[in-house]
């Protein structure tokens, strides 16, 4: 059992957090790594429904996504529905056809802000991506290219005006650091030590009590 199997088992452990979901926030810097680590829980997980945060933002509403996240995903979520979310076309500059989000057991959402303070009251479980901002974004620009520049230097902006105001990282249950092989995980600024917590940390990986 690598450490991704024993985060899953870990997950699916927590109590439901939305209806019968437990709702597992991957936040971080933009370029830090969230979208393999979720793809990874994922596949852990058996297939679990993965939300990308960049589905619901657009260019001119880069964090102002709040209202279609909690009207087309958590309300149908917390009454066990199915939810229906439009993804973002960034090529196109206009919403697609609904893309169906199933009520399972573990549901993931990735992205910038994923942890922000209109979402933690539904999250079972908050994890941070342990990179620094400046690392994580040479990261992104690196992958995107240099025709994505002019996009970055106002990405940049946006995302520190928004963990100025909204931050994530103090109130996070695991950060999550990436390793040559593997993560390790480490117990993130929001947990308190107590013998009824569910998932503790011991050597760099994450155990279910």
């Amino acid at each position: 059992m690598d450490d991704l199997d024993r985060a899953a088992r870990a997950l699916l452990r927590l109590p439901p957090s939305c209806g019968p979901v437990r709702l597992v926030a991957v936040d971080g810097h933009a370029g830090s790594g969230k979208s393999t680590l979720a793809a990874g829980l994922s596949a852990a997980l058996g297939d679990a429904p993965v939300l990308h945060l960049d589905d619901l933002a657009t260019h001119e509403e880069l964090f102002e996504w709040g209202g279609r996240l909690r009207e087309q995903v958590l309300e149908p979520l917390s009454r066990g529905e199915t939810a229906a979310y439009r993804p973002y076309d960034w090529r196109l500059r206009r919403f697609g056809a609904a893309r169906e989000l199933p009520a399972a057991p573990v549901v993931l959402v990735e992205g910038v802000g994923a942890g922000r303070r209109a979402v933690r009251p539904f999250l079972a479980w908050l994890l941070w991506m342990e990179r620094g901002a400046e690392e994580s974004w040479a990261r992104g620009r690196h992958r995107d290219g240099a025709e994505q520049a002019a996009f970055w230097d106002g990405w940049t902006v946006a995302e520190t005006r928004h963990f100025a105001e909204d931050p994530s990282r103090p109130v996070a249950d695991t950060l999550v650091r990436e390793c040559p092989e593997g993560y390790d995980w480490l117990p993130g600024p929001g947990v308190t030590a107590g013998a009824d917590q569910i998932i503790t940390h011991r050597d760099g990986s994450l155990f279910v009590n």
